[in-house]
């Protein structure tokens, strides 16, 4: 894989936002990061997953949103707009963290994310497709299937100037599947919206995010919430971009702050050409490995 699947530089945000129960609030808020990162700069910009409302699964219906068909009503998503409108607004490619999305077609429930191109129009969306389902006793017990249901599949999103980014959401991070796919298909950057919490953040926020860069020589970038200690979900923070040589240049606190950093074509080229992983995967060897049971 060469460099040239980031065709120039392009600095990147990662808006690590806070955000409470009032919907518009919310939104008002995220806009004025949006644009404040803008300012600086950035030409991709990355909300946190459900930036417009708590998170949890007790929120996820009563913030849910219809999206379909494309483009809904503005009474019935209001995030959608307000997503286009920002990216319009700065002329910036933003990637809309997630929020709950609501069929009326299956009568479900989604963690999607939205990405828009700088005159507002969307370019692609992503249905979260790893459930967050966890239990560690004495630590936190979690289960988004419960209310949510999962997409089925990866997404590439094309940013016409740069090239094309995936994005995925939070626990997608940890199945490398994804994040291998997407690189093959020549992908520059895998883009997580996540919210990490202070049992799995400490474990392996990082250190999935330099798994991810390393195993595909790409660029990493993960953009959480800021932590509220007060609210339910206690959010990890330390949005970070990470570079295809697993290299964090850039990673905020727990506090509201926007990190950047910029993505250049050349550092994925030399980090390809001195440890050329692209040309000796032996697919021959584990295209089709099959499932062992060890028992």
């Amino acid at each position: 894989m060469s460099s040239s699947v980031l065709k120039k530089p392009v600095k990147l945000a990662c808006i690590q936002l806070a955000s409470g129960t009032d919907k518009a609030a919310n939104l008002k808020h995220a806009a004025s990061q949006v644009a404040h990162a803008a300012s600086r700069g950035s030409n991709i910009v990355v909300l946190p997953e459900c930036f417009n409302s708590p998170y949890g699964c007790q929120y996820f219906p009563d913030y849910a949103e219809t999206l379909l068909p494309s483009p809904p009503a503005p009474e019935q998503a209001p995030s959608y707009h307000a997503l286009s409108a920002m990216a319009a607004d700065n002329k910036v490619y933003l990637v809309g963290g997630s929020i709950p999305e609501f069929s009326p077609d299956t009568k479900k429930y989604y963690n999607t994310s939205l990405v828009f191109g700088p005159d507002g129009a969307l370019l692609g969306s992503h249905r979260k497709v790893h459930l967050f389902d966890i239990d560690i006793p004495g630590k936190i017990t979690f289960r988004e299937s419960d209310v949510l249901s999962p997409g089925d599949k990866v997404t590439l999103v094309d940013l016409p100037e740069y090239g094309t980014v995936a994005v995925a959401i939070c626990y997608d991070v940890r199945f490398p599947e994804l994040a291998m796919i997407a690189a093959r298909r020549g992908a520059f950057a895998l883009i997580y919206p996540g919210a990490f919490n202070l049992t799995t953040g400490p474990l392996h926020w990082k250190l999935l995010a330099q798994g991810r860069a390393v195993d595909n020589q790409i660029y990493v970038a993960m953009c959480s919430p800021a932590r509220d200690m007060s609210a339910t979900y206690n959010a990890w923070g330390h949005s970070m971009i990470v570079d295809p040589m697993a290299t964090v240049v850039a990673e905020a606190e727990e506090t509201e702050t926007i990190v950047a950093a910029e993505l250049d074509g050349g550092v994925l080229g030399e980090a390809r050409k001195n440890i050329p992983l692209g040309s000796q995967r032996r697919f021959d060897v584990y295209a089709d490995a099959p499932i062992v049971t060890i028992l």
